[in-house]
């Protein structure tokens, strides 16, 4: 297949950064601090994806829709906020192909964005820290719109900054929820087969493609070499 895209939006964790060592390292840091049973980095991997708040949750109850104490959630909240600020990049590094990918891209004139449900304050340094922060014109983090993905605001905002419309905007992932909001942004959806998708899948999501790295999204845009 071919696509025939103005611009591409890109997920982050799971997808452009493998960044669940130091997520562990602060969720790790957090229990330890409420004297509670610290979460292997296995189960990080299975409950990563919707955001720093939703994966609180699943560290404190250890389920995938628990819900804590309220004032518990709270105070884990703040813990996790000052321990994920000091451990931001020690181990989480670019999966293999991005760096290659994202270059290739930026070559052919193809304008990119960042769209993750990590909040804005973690998102800008940690591309920073890996230095391709300078290949997206548009960064938006998990509050950036009122409603995360899956749901569609933060890729409707994101064309929009872009100034292309949604079904000209390819979408980038490697969840369900990537698939979710692009569906019902009418956005295209490439996924990677290698992040995080709560232990499953991916093409069970169904997207418009699975590629095995970044680089592979270059392949299959129509663009004219010549």
């Amino acid at each position: 297949m071919l696509l025939d895209v103005d611009a591409i939006v890109f997920d982050l964790d799971g997808t452009l950064v493998d960044s669940v060592p130091d997520l562990t390292l602060a969720v790790s840091a957090m229990m330890q601090d409420l004297s509670l049973h610290q979460p292997t980095q296995a189960d990080l991997r299975r409950w990563v994806g919707n955001g720093a708040p939703m994966l609180v949750k699943r560290a404190l109850t250890g389920q995938m829709d628990g819900e804590p104490d309220p004032a518990l959630f709270e105070r884990a909240q703040a813990l996790f906020d000052i321990h994920y600020s000091k451990f931001i990049c020690v181990e989480s590094r670019l999966y293999d192909g991005v760096l290659a990918g994202l270059r290739l891209l930026r070559s052919a004139g193809m304008p990119l964005a960042c769209v993750t449900n990590k909040p804005q304050r973690f998102t800008e340094p940690l591309l920073k820290r890996l230095t391709i922060d300078e290949y997206f014109s548009v960064i938006l983090g998990g509050d950036a719109t009122a409603r995360r993905k899956p749901a569609p605001d933060p890729l409707l905002l994101a064309a929009k900054r872009l100034g292309v419309a949604p079904d000209r905007l390819l979408m980038v992932g490697d969840s369900v929820n990537d698939v979710g909001a692009a569906r019902k942004a009418g956005c295209p959806i490439i996924c990677v087969p290698y992040g995080y998708n709560h232990g499953e899948d991916i093409a069970d999501a169904r997207p418009d493609a699975v590629v095995d790295s970044i680089e592979g999204v270059y392949s299959l845009l129509n663009r004219d070499d010549s």
